[in-house]
């Protein structure tokens, strides 16, 4: 498959995955800052943003789309940063593909099993019938009951474009990432150990890594090192950036 992404700077390459519901467009920012230094691949993952659609929503065929990705780049290396769904595709690509990789950061997710949790909020996007609507603020309010806080509702909708006359479309694909949402949830299936640098980004107010997991984790990354950022919650880039970026960047410039 080929993936939608964009690049920014020049240097090593450094390819950004985003999260579910997301799209290369939410690290746009920390991509621009990190260019200074790398050459950043932002990336759409499949049924994702303007990447293509498929009904097959798998680690291992998202794995596939990133070597394919590589390949036409003609990457034979690079350094690889996954946040949440993302992470678990860089995971399963870092252990398929280890040669393919010079160092992973993987933020605020294990690979490991997690309960359906955001399976209320697929099916309120499912509940909505865009063509009916006629602004944006129609869209919110409908969301509202299912989705209180504004800022997911926000990062919700941008998933969604109007068209002209006719109302509005998803940018994503729902019906497949909906089907597929158990799937995701699963732990990585990893082929071998990742035996080469790899840090672990978590957020002090998130849960989505417990101090339990990190033998889980190194029996899969045993270089790993679990970083902790106080006032972080689960969207770190976007919550506190600016220490968010200095763990990165101290990490990959590492020698």
């Amino acid at each position: 498959m080929e993936l939608n992404y964009h690049i920014h700077g020049a240097g090593f390459p450094l390819i950004i995955l985003h999260g579910l519901l997301g799209s290369a467009e939410n690290w746009r920012t920390a991509g621009k800052r990190l260019s200074k230094d790398y050459k950043v691949y932002t990336v759409d993952l499949r049924n994702h943003g303007g990447s293509p659609h498929s009904r097959i929503m798998t680690y291992p065929k998202m794995a596939e789309d990133l070597r394919e990705l590589l390949d036409r780049e003609n990457l034979s290396e690079a350094h690889l940063l996954g946040h949440s769904m993302g992470g678990k595709v860089a995971m399963q690509f870092a252990t398929t593909y280890p040669e393919r990789l010079t160092k992973v950061v993987i933020v605020d997710i294990a690979p490991k099993l997690y309960p359906p949790s955001q399976r209320s909020m697929l099916a309120a996007l499912g509940d909505l019938d865009l063509l009916t609507f006629k602004s944006f603020a129609e869209i919110d309010a409908a969301l509202a009951p299912a989705v209180p806080q504004i800022a997911v509702r926000q990062f919700l909708m941008k998933n969604i474009a109007r068209i002209p006359t006719t109302g509005f479309r998803w940018r994503i694909d729902l019906a497949a990432i909906t089907a597929g949402y158990d799937e995701l949830a699963k732990p990585i299936i990893a082929k071998q150990r990742y035996e080469k640098p790899a840090c672990f980004i978590r957020g002090g107010q998130s849960d989505y890594i417990a101090d339990g997991d990190l033998p889980l984790i190194k029996g899969v990354f045993p270089l790993a090192e679990l970083v902790t950022i106080a006032n972080a919650g689960h969207w770190l880039h976007a919550d506190t950036p600016d220490a968010f970026l200095q763990v990165v960047s101290a990490f990959l410039s590492k020698k």
